[in-house]
């Protein structure tokens, strides 16, 4: 990847001079894409993430928008406290580096960061995977539990390294036959990684599946697709036996 950082007037521009883009400020515009009907689709959770496609690629274009309580008051601004301290920069250069040595994440393609006094406002703009969160997936039918053994390793791959994804849900695991990906590095960072927080970080995501299984009338998740994730993550061998594909 080839780091460039440029100003294009209020905005500071992160993006891979290497990629295809023309990262000027109306690339972060869903507006933009709209008048182009380049728009393929969106995705919602705390805000709404526009799916583009640009010629021969697609990507994904997110605006940082807040949870909680303080969102409904400050819905998308950040305190500044530098540029290198911003969530898109962050966010960026983890991706940059995990997708570098090969992880499964999505390619960062370019990030914007507008400053407005003691706040700012920011953007971010990745590759689209050729995936689907698992969070659909189990609302077709059930993976096999070979598929469900690669969550848990591609988890326990992460962890090993020190990544801690700060959003581990079923929405943000991608899934494309037993090929896994995690997307949402949002506040997610790389460093020492105890055993207790490795641990929380599965819980976390236990507990968005069994949110989605009371939610939903077809939602197949069950205790043994759990196991085989669990085996997966202590690295030991699934049987030759379990459900059937999706």
């Amino acid at each position: 990847m080839n780091p460039v950082q440029i100003s294009s007037g209020k905005a500071l521009i992160l993006y891979d001079a290497d990629c295809p883009v023309q990262a000027d400020g109306v690339f972060f515009e869903p507006d933009h894409w709209r008048a182009h009907n380049a728009l393929t689709g969106t995705a919602t959770g705390r805000g709404t993430t526009f799916f583009v496609r640009d010629g021969d690629n697609e990507w994904v274009v997110r605006h940082y928008r807040r949870g909680g309580l303080i969102g409904k008051l400050i819905s998308d601004r950040y305190l500044w406290a530098g540029l290198e301290a911003t969530r898109a920069w962050r966010e960026w250069r983890l991706l940059a580096g995990l997708y570098g040595e090969g992880f499964p994440v999505p390619q960062p393609i370019a990030a914007r960061v507008v400053r407005m006094g003691l706040f700012y406002r920011a953007d971010i703009v990745t590759r689209r995977l050729d995936a689907t969160p698992l969070s659909e997936q189990l609302q077709h039918g059930r993976l096999s539990s070979h598929a469900w053994h690669a969550i848990g390793t591609t988890l326990r791959r992460f962890h090993d390294a020190g990544v801690w994804h700060a959003d581990l849900n079923a929405h943000n695991i991608l899934v494309a036959g037993e090929e896994v990906f995690l997307i949402d590095f949002d506040r997610g960072h790389r460093g020492q990684l105890s055993a207790s927080k490795a641990r929380g970080n599965l819980f976390r995501l236990r507990r968005s599946l069994d949110k989605l299984n009371r939610l939903h009338r077809v939602f197949c998740f069950d205790e043994e697709d759990w196991k085989s994730l669990t085996r997966g993550y202590e690295g030991e061998v699934e049987p030759h036996h379990g459900s059937s594909a999706w």
